[in-house]
């Protein structure tokens, strides 16, 4: 049966998650490159809890280099209507993060997933036939989600199963959101996740807002249907109504009654509004 780690945020993020990965089994020896896509939906963050923490990101590359420091790490996202991958790089402080371990001697760069090269690939999915990615998701790699608790009046949740809509690499990805849980699928079964961490601490109702709702946890796990069917529920929803799940779930991508290690769902579960 799969596993989920739900634990509470206490003071530091490095902790919590280093508590996560313990419920799960720890972190998994890989040789080949570490790719972290983070959640930056935009360059303006209007509750300051929309977009992936820097120090989250940070609190993970760290974990990965104290275990593994030959390690090597790419962080990765693409344009989007509402960005700029470089800019928002640059604004949200994965740069300098980049730089500054860097000069610490270990091996991190930042990734614009809609720049060359692309490469096309053959799905054959329930959307997509054939779709151009950025190479370095078509090669051999460990892939990890970091994401945030969001309802989304599209896709009704964004967390770690929707992360992967970043993984296109047309600015346009609006005219996707017709047939968003089919193209979710897809990119879930083209790069599928090795280990998904949804930070909690705070809930977001909208992709960016504006209500927000403290929940004070994390949730970890190494499957993204069964990790947010997690958050759905710690968010107080219903996970039938969550279609991509649904979806991945009827074509065996993982499960929708995790074991759950840690604290139970109900000690930390707080209402949101659904979106739809």
């Amino acid at each position: 049966m799969e596993k989920v780690a739900l634990v509470r945020f206490q003071d530091s993020i490095r902790e919590s998650v280093r508590m996560g990965l313990e419920h799960i089994g720890g972190l998994e020896k890989t040789d080949a490159p570490i790719l972290i896509k983070p959640n930056i939906c935009t360059i303006s963050d209007g509750t300051g809890h929309s977009v992936t923490d820097i120090r989250l990101v940070e609190a993970v590359v760290d974990l990965f280099f104290e275990t593994f420091p030959d390690a090597s790490i790419r962080i990765i996202e693409s344009d989007s209507q509402s960005k700029n991958a470089m800019e928002s790089f640059e604004k949200f402080g994965y740069t300098s993060l980049k730089d500054e371990k860097r000069k610490q001697g270990f091996d991190v760069d930042i990734v614009d997933l809609s720049n060359e090269p692309l490469v096309p690939v053959a799905v054959n999915g329930m959307y997509f036939d054939t779709i151009k990615l950025h190479e370095i998701l078509t090669e051999p790699h460990y892939y990890i989600s970091l994401a945030i608790a969001k309802t989304h009046e599209t896709a009704f949740l964004t967390a770690s199963f929707k992360n992967q809509f970043g993984l296109l690499p047309n600015k346009g990805k609006a005219s996707y959101h017709a047939k968003i849980d089919e193209i979710l699928v897809d990119l879930n079964r083209i790069v599928p996740s090795d280990l998904c961490i949804v930070d909690a601490r705070v809930g977001v109702e909208g992709w960016n807002g504006p209500k927000t709702r403290p929940i004070g946890a994390f949730i970890v796990g190494k499957n993204p249907v069964s990790v947010d069917t997690i958050v759905t529920k710690v968010m107080g929803l219903d996970v039938t109504r969550v279609r991509h799940l649904m979806l991945a779930n009827e074509n065996n991508m993982g499960s929708l009654s995790p074991r759950v290690s840690g604290e139970r769902i109900e000690a930390v579960q707080v209402e949101f509004d659904a979106p739809f």
